[in-house]
């Protein structure tokens, strides 16, 4: 079966022993791809944490199941809109979707089915932390269109994944708005930067089936753009930590994750196709060292 599992996914022995059916709704809510749900989660906690309110290790639970649920959801809707394109290309021809291994009737049950596992999550929230969660919505229909219509759905891609960051302030408080804007802020950058390194897997495909991608418009010069994003990132995240916690100390907080991050441009090789891959993956960790930074923030 190994034709039928899509070439970056990360656990093709466990998605293999699956039933066909299973194994299809498992690939098309990319659940043998976690990066996915790391990357929604990790701006959950980071907002949590921030906000100073202490570990709340229960509430984190039901934002990682949030995460995994409506990650999987985003990407089942996102097969059903760009089933004709991804049969076109040669990395996600393959997609449940896509090659007619799920009917689309399928793939919207499903869906569907997700997104109830997702209201259940929405509703352990606090009202004000409800009302900025359910605002993504018009995001998410949106985002599978916006590779068609500009070259940076990357850009749009930020506001969407970084939306657990409002969501998980809000559940604790609601107040400091310009310290939260800042760090919002950079966030977007941030994964403007890591999603054009996953975009260059894709470049030659993309150019094939005319879609915009940030890789395709930076061209040559994608490792000076990633890096430009990441120092704006950083930049934002210090701006939003002293916005909060006006103290030197506390910036130094921002250190590992700038490191983890100067390190990835650093390696990055736009022409090694397996090198973009794994300095996209390494945003788990990126995600990880933020939240420590975070947790001494709003804490220590």
């Amino acid at each position: 079966m190994s034709e039928q599992i899509v070439p970056d996914s990360e656990h093709r022995g466990l998605v293999a022993r699956l039933p066909q059916m299973p194994r299809d709704l498992a690939q098309l809510a990319r659940f043998d791809r976690p990066i996915g749900w790391w990357l929604l989660f990790w701006p959950c906690v980071w907002g949590v944490w921030l906000s100073g309110s202490g570990a709340q290790w229960s509430l984190l639970g039901w934002f990682l199941l949030g995460s995994i649920a409506m990650r999987g959801a985003g990407c089942v809707y996102n097969d059903i809109v760009d089933a004709k394109l991804d049969a076109k290309v040669a990395r996600t021809a393959v997609r449940p979707v896509a090659s007619g291994r799920v009917s689309k009737r399928a793939a919207w049950i499903w869906l569907v089915t997700l997104c109830l596992i997702g209201l259940i999550v929405l509703l352990q929230l606090r009202f004000e932390a409800q009302l900025v969660a359910l605002a993504s919505l018009a995001l998410v229909a949106a985002y599978p269109f916006m590779k068609r219509i500009t070259w940076w759905p990357q850009a749009w891609l930020g506001m969407v994944f970084s939306w657990g960051l409002p969501v998980g302030w809000f559940a604790m408080r609601g107040d400091n708005l310009d310290a939260l804007a800042a760090v919002y802020a950079g966030t977007v950058a941030w994964i403007i930067g890591y999603d054009t390194i996953y975009a260059l897997q894709d470049r030659d495909d993309d150019a094939l089936v005319g879609i915009g991608s940030s890789a395709l418009r930076l061209g040559d010069r994608v490792q000076s753009g990633v890096t430009l994003f990441y120092c704006l990132a950083i930049g934002l995240w210090c701006l939003g930590i002293w916005l909060l916690r006006p103290d030197w100390i506390a910036l130094l907080a921002l250190l590992p994750v700038a490191l983890h991050l100067f390190w990835q441009v650093v390696t990055l090789d736009p022409d090694d196709p397996d090198n973009p891959l794994a300095r996209f993956r390494s945003n788990r960790w990126a995600g990880a060292l933020m939240a420590a930074a975070c947790f001494v923030v709003g804490n220590a």
